[in-house]
């Protein structure tokens, strides 16, 4: 199963993320393990550890890093779990961790995964980890219309929230709501026509927020940060990729807060960006914001 994937900011990451090159590093989102290969290519002597939830990206980024199999692991887990994963390792301390957030091309591009609003006959699924119980149609066809608008305005920061969910509820009174094409059909019914000739697919912004609520992601986010700084060594360093304000603001507002308490030194004191090089070849970099931290030595 190929899960071929173009990591964004390649080089800025191998520039900022190591400080000990004979040190243990995880990639908390491994993926196609891009960003994992580049780094145990350039730095002979470091330890990864990556770490995700997604069976079809972890089959894939085992084959990736078999080469180097003496100094890489592919782990099945949530980054939240950090602490918990890397114990049963035997590890207590590591010298950085990367973050890669967002959906990645393949999960979007595989129809059954259910991710995008392009394929009409796909299962409302969007879950990141095929063991997770909570699935977008489940959440679609059970929650209440207030919960729904209320998950679409905050994640989905979608304008029409309100009427999209009094739409969504309505339609699942007839039948559940299964498919893709399903709900997007129920998403175009639910915006004025002026609105839906704006701002790109309708549908958008409400993928996007059934994702981020299936698997939980800001709360992962969190949660996977504050880990990360639990079990960083002094003088490693934290960095994060993210896609939309959401989560940049996240990531933000906590290194600032360890910054201002003197714990740790901001290495970009505003977000890197990719290069017009880079976006000639991946458009998809064009949203993202790389921010890195370095722990302070107590």
């Amino acid at each position: 199963m190929r899960f071929e994937h173009e990591s964004v900011m390649p080089r800025e990451v191998l520039e900022l993320l190591v400080t000990n090159r004979q040190g243990i590093y995880v990639d908390a989102t491994l993926g196609g393990a891009g960003h994992t290969v580049r780094l145990l290519e350039s730095y002979p002597d470091i330890r990864i550890i990556g770490i995700d939830q997604d069976d079809q990206a972890l089959d894939y980024a085992r084959s990736k890093i078999e080469p180097f199999q003496d100094r890489a692991q592919a782990v099945k887990g949530n980054f939240r779990y950090l602490t918990e994963l890397l114990a049963s390792m035997g590890l207590e301390q590591v010298d950085g961790v990367l973050f890669d957030l967002g959906v990645s091309s393949p999960q979007l591009d595989r129809a059954e995964r259910g991710f995008s609003y392009q394929h009409e006959d796909a299962p409302l699924d969007m879950r990141m980890d095929s063991d997770n119980p909570v699935t977008a149609f489940r959440l679609v066809n059970t929650k209440s219309e207030q919960e729904i608008a209320q998950a679409i305005r905050t994640w989905g920061e979608e304008r029409w929230a309100s009427r999209i969910a009094a739409f969504i509820v309505n339609a699942r009174k007839t039948e559940p709501i299964r498919t893709t094409g399903q709900l997007v059909d129920v998403i175009r019914a639910a915006i004025p026509a002026a609105a839906r000739r704006q701002g790109g697919h309708p549908a958008r912004r409400t993928f996007q927020a059934l994702r981020i609520w299936v698997n939980d992601e800001m709360g992962a986010l969190q949660d996977g940060v504050q880990e990360a700084w639990r079990v960083l060594a002094p003088g490693g360093r934290i960095a994060v990729i993210s896609f939309h304000s959401l989560e940049d603001r996240i990531v933000k507002h906590q290194f600032r807060d360890w910054h201002n308490q003197h714990l740790a030194r901001l290495i970009t004191k505003h977000p890197l960006t990719a290069d017009a090089a880079e976006l000639d070849g991946n458009p998809r970099a064009r949203s993202a914001k790389l921010r890195v931290v370095e722990k302070l030595a107590s």
